[in-house]
């Protein structure tokens, strides 16, 4: 039996198994993804991680920017573990081989970033994320016991009398079914960014451990506040780094001017000073952008408005030291260099703020449940994640989920429990039906694509009742239709039409949490913006949504309070002094 199983191969899941392997050399884990762990969406980080460093930053000052930057949801006894352990990870990666940018000095260099007053943003050029899941890859390979189940999908949790007992999963190369007993089972599959049509998030990032955990009886958290990346590329969304926009970018509209110096990003100055603008928190400059739209003040393109980011003032030189991965993307997906051309860019879902439920250990209400990293809510990041956040958010959580599973673990040596078998085996007959096709009926890519515009019409940057109103009725009858989907593949190999429609049903459990927060939460706050609702109301929503599935399948949501330890509900302010 598997002492810890670990559902995901990225940052957050294999810092998990690292903690495992380090706590007790002698537990059985195993790593189940479903792609090879190098592909994991972790790699696409560009930007950086936060971590105080310098001599005149302090925790303190980090905590308050993490709480003010997510409009006073976050729990603050979370962020302040966070901010804590955070750059005792960078370190930690630093001898594990992570190489992170210097100064002249040898000093490890840092950024400014968004929403951060102080620079404690480490980064490794501007492709942190790819040399931080390197790192972390290649330290799981020293720990041979760690068992890897590279290219299979979990299907389902085996819970009994409210605990988990390990998960069903699909080898995709070869279609076989297999029941994987565990004590405990982590979940680290990042996001769900497909739910959406426009997305820096790879194909990959469906929502799977959400939809595994809500099934399962664990609620998830905050699922309304859904992060607009303001610099995506307009196609594709493929991310232009924030790192562009602390190396010194500008943000200009049609006329070539920088549009945000009209707009309050939050600060508490009457006029943000122009070199830090830019800089404003991801939920507010998204928002600016619209009001840019509905002035007219965007440039139209077959793939939508868009804005212009300028690099070209900063010199081939500094473009090529300092985020020479921007050049790259510029030049081999829109056929520009930004040394000598701007940059088309508009807002692009690229981060979700809620996930599952967990305390600070990454448990969840179902005993021997943790997760960690995108898929989790701890929370740390509120209503709206500050830049360069979320890395060492998968390092700090990762760790402590493994090290809490492990215990657990260590502490529950009974055997298999008969329910293992007998669930295992009615998952292996459903997925064998599904197998068997239909020859009628609508195709998966068509409901995809229906309950992506569904949710950017209802759950974007702005939203209002009505409209999320007639979404949730949208979503149930998408849910149904889901059921009578045309398959035309019954092959067991390589069969991704069965995995795009497992995926279908979990994008749709998705989408109908967000809507249904979004739809109770009557107020605006960080990324979730409501037209009929224009103000913060922390009388009544200084508290987190807690959505449950409830017995007839749809999503019941009820309010957590906040915790609060010592910062008390303010202004939001943002940028560098």
């Amino acid at each position: 039996m598997i002492d810890v199983l670990i559902v995901g191969g990225g940052g957050a899941g294999l810092r998990a198994a690292i903690a495992v392997a380090e706590l007790d050399p002698s537990l059985k884990v195993a790593v189940v993804s479903k792609v090879y762990p190098m592909r994991s969406h972790t790699v696409s980080a560009e930007g950086g991680a936060a971590g105080v460093i310098g001599l005149d930053d302090t925790l303190d000052e980090h905590c308050y920017d993490t709480i003010s930057g997510g409009d006073w949801l976050p729990d603050q006894d979370a962020v302040e573990a966070f901010v804590y352990e955070a750059p005792r990870e960078l370190m930690q990666l630093e001898h594990w081989g992570c190489p992170w940018s210097r100064e002249p000095d040898g000093r490890v260099a840092v950024r400014p970033f968004g929403g951060m007053k102080k620079m404690r943003t480490w980064y490794a050029a501007d492709k942190t994320g790819f040399h931080l899941l390197h790192t972390l890859f290649q330290t799981t390979l020293k720990y041979q016991d760690i068992i890897r189940y590279d290219e299979w999908f979990v299907t389902k949790l085996v819970v009994d009398d409210g605990r988990v007992h390990g998960v069903v999963a699909v080898e995709i190369r070869t279609g076989r079914i297999e029941t994987i007993p565990a004590r405990t089972v982590i979940l680290a599959t990042g996001g769900c960014g497909r739910v959406f049509p426009f997305t820096t998030n790879a194909a990959i990032k469906t929502g799977d451990g959400m939809a595994l955990a809500y099934h399962a009886g664990a609620p998830l958290k905050d699922m309304e506040f859904v992060q607009y990346h303001p610099t995506g590329l307009p196609f594709t969304g493929i991310l232009i780094t924030e790192a562009a926009r602390a190396e010194g970018g500008w943000l200009i509209n049609k006329d070539g001017y920088r549009y945000l110096q009209d707009y309050d990003l939050g600060k508490p100055t009457p006029t943000p000073k122009l070199r830090s603008m830019e800089l404003g928190p991801r939920d507010r400059l998204s928002q600016a952008f619209v009001h840019e739209q509905e002035k007219g003040r965007t440039v139209d393109t077959p793939y939508g408005p868009v804005v212009y980011l300028d690099l070209r003032h900063l010199g081939e030189g500094k473009i090529d030291t300092r985020i020479p991965f921007v050049r790259e993307l510029c030049r081999s997906y829109q056929n520009l260099d930004p040394a000598t051309d701007l940059i088309p860019v508009r807002p692009v879902v690229h981060y979700m703020m809620g996930g599952v439920h967990t305390d600070i250990d990454g448990a969840t209400p179902v005993a021997g449940l943790y997760a960690a990293g995108e898929t989790a809510c701890v929370s740390i990041n509120g209503a709206n994640r500050l830049g360069s956040n979320s890395l060492p958010e998968c390092l700090v959580f990762g760790r402590r989920a493994g090290t809490a599973a492990a215990e657990f673990a260590l502490s529950h040596r009974d055997g298999e429990a008969a329910a293992v078998r007998s669930q295992g085996d009615d998952e292996r007959r459903r997925l064998e039906r599904a197998r068997e096709g239909r020859r009628t009926g609508e195709h998966v890519a068509d409901l995809r694509e229906q309950m992506q515009h569904t949710l950017e019409g209802a759950a974007g940057i702005y939203r209002n009742g009505d409209v999320l109103a007639k979404a949730v009725d949208t979503l149930a009858e998408l849910r149904q239709r889901a059921d009578e989907v045309c398959f035309d593949d019954t092959g067991a190999a390589f069969n991704t039409e069965l995995i795009n429609l497992q995926e279908l049903h979990t994008m749709l459990d998705v989408a109908q949490t967000i809507v249904a927060c979004a739809l109770n939460r009557q107020e605006s706050r960080g990324a979730h913006q409501r037209t009929d609702f224009a103000a913060r109301d922390d009388a009544n929503y200084l508290a987190h949504s807690l959505v449950h599935r409830a017995p007839d399948g749809t999503p019941s949501v009820t309010l957590l309070p906040v915790t609060i330890t010592r910062w008390p509900p303010g202004e939001r302010v943002y940028g560098r002094d």
